[in-house]
């Protein structure tokens, strides 16, 4: 296994994904911006979003995959923020789908083999990372 070494801001940023299981998450549908909210799942910096197959969000990313990710408010003060512009790919590899799979998705999915069960694989480009009472920090691949 490889060891991945991460900077300070990306341990910060690392931190933020960890503490919030949910994000908005913003497509284009045709010129229009479209943001709902998901379920955030990541691994260091990837960030994964499981979905049905037949979803908008799905054709979506598939016609393109600019999305953008806010992470940080849950309806509650909090005093970091991500705003994260990153590019989806729509992913069915079987090892993904089972590493992700929860028992509580079986209320919309047979399995993690479901066929109608996809992983969003969503690569990080840029984030701003705020912290309340800091100036804004920017991390760029």
């Amino acid at each position: 296994m490889i060891e991945t070494k991460y900077t300070q801001l990306e341990e910060q940023i690392i931190q933020v994904l960890s503490a919030n299981p949910v994000c908005s998450f913003a497509t284009v549908d045709g010129d229009k911006p479209k943001v709902r909210y998901m379920a955030l799942l990541h691994e260091g910096m990837t960030i994964y979003l499981t979905s049905s197959r037949n979803t908008d969000k799905v054709e979506e990313v598939a016609a393109n995959p600019h999305v953008h990710i806010l992470v940080g408010f849950d309806g509650k003060s909090t005093p970091y923020i991500l705003q994260i512009q990153a590019t989806a790919t729509i992913s069915s590899d079987n090892a993904l789908r089972e590493k992700l799979w929860k028992d509580d998705m079986k209320q919309w999915f047979e399995g993690p083999h479901d066929p109608n069960y996809i992983v969003l694989d969503i690569t990080p480009t840029r984030i701003e990372y705020s912290k309340e009472g800091s100036e804004p920090q920017i991390w760029t691949k």
